[in-house]
């Protein structure tokens, strides 16, 4: 079965070799909306600076405006990228259909730590979405849907997740 899946990166770089401290993903019917399983591990920064990856000054300060709780929840029961990387491979597969917000941003970030990893990606390039590109149809949507804003990759997944759904059906009348 062909799944769609969400993805999210709390990343401390803007660039296309971000060092990526959260990814966040979650399965989903996009006409539906329903939700199934879930993806989420943080990532030791550590392992993202050894493997290459980069942090941008500007993004760290910004981290640093942002609540308690999201910078505290950056930090818990981190693994190492390749880890992670490892266990997203399980998640995802060739059929994946996999939504980014960009997908230059998170899809192309992912991809990059893969390539700087030595892994092979897990999904198809091919099936990679773009949720900017479907807010652009209806961007007033994202505004009828509750986030709470919290910087954390999978509360981000299921937000985006549900305006997603409910522009596709509105275009699919």
């Amino acid at each position: 079965m062909i799944k769609h899946v969400m993805l999210d990166l709390e990343t401390m770089s803007s660039n296309s070799y971000a060092a990526i401290v959260s990814i966040g993903a979650l399965e989903f019917d996009l006409e539906t909306g329903k939700t199934g399983e879930e993806f989420y591990s943080n990532i030791d920064l550590q392992s993202c600076l050894d493997l290459g990856l980069q942090v941008k000054g500007s993004t760290v300060l910004w981290w640093l405006q942002q609540s308690e709780k999201a910078r505290m929840s950056l930090v818990k029961d981190t693994k190492p990228i390749i880890e992670v990387l490892n266990s997203f491979s399980s998640f995802v597969n060739q059929d994946t259909i996999l939504w980014g917000n960009s997908a230059r941003f998170d899809c192309g970030i992912l991809q990059n730590a893969y390539d700087k990893a030595g892994i092979p990606i897990p999904w198809d390039f091919r099936k990679e979405r773009c949720v900017r590109t479907l807010l652009s149809f209806m961007p007033g949507m994202k505004n009828e849907c509750k986030h709470k804003n919290t910087h954390h990759a999978l509360d981000d997944c299921y937000y985006q997740v549900e305006y997603c759904s409910k522009i596709w059906n509105e275009l699919n009348i």
